[in-house]
């Protein structure tokens, strides 16, 4: 009976430990910026890193969307590409070989809107490849708050590849 009464108390104690680690900050997911700020590094990688899926499964809704609008000037035949959560943390797999030789992007400035448990951020960035590629744009994020912390419901970025310079109210004074 000792025995049935340690393995159970062991294994609750077990399970209890696993539902509460995580491998994002708790203090990141409790504001805005702390938020946007692990989902933007997290996208990041110097050269040879490797990317923490499970940290973005922890800060994205599973029902998340992933959007980028492509330009003329960008050689691409489509307008725009989405892709679910799932798709999208595929896709950085799939090419990890072009994201481990370096992929880095900075925080140009940002501009938050926030109503209710509701936030939309505009956020510039300055983004540099490994092929020494660099772009400026802008990425939108959705984000709800629930839980006792905030999530990104949606991602939707552009670049200035076409030319049209990013507004100033974007970008840090």
């Amino acid at each position: 009976m000792k025995n049935l009464i340690f393995g159970l108390l062991s294994f609750l104690t077990f399970q209890l430990n696993a539902q509460n680690s995580s491998t994002v900050d708790s203090l990141s997911v409790n504001t805005i910026d702390g938020i946007v700020n692990i989902g933007f590094k997290t996208l990041s990688e110097l050269n040879g890193d490797i990317r923490n899926f499970e940290k973005l499964r922890e800060i994205y809704l599973p029902t998340a969307k992933f959007t980028v609008v492509y330009h003329e000037s960008d050689s691409i035949p489509l307008k725009y590409e989405s892709l679910s959560a799932e798709q999208f943390f595929e896709y950085l797999k799939e090419a990890s070989e072009y994201y481990e030789k370096g992929f880095i992007q900075y925080e140009l400035g940002k501009v938050v809107n926030e109503y209710n448990g509701i936030a939309n951020v505009f956020q510039s960035f300055y983004a540099k490849d490994s092929d020494n590629q660099e772009v400026k744009g802008i990425t939108s994020y959705q984000l709800i708050h629930f839980d006792d912390r905030w999530w990104i419901s949606d991602v939707l970025w552009t670049s200035n590849t076409n030319g049209i310079s990013i507004p100033e109210k974007y970008i840090k004074q």
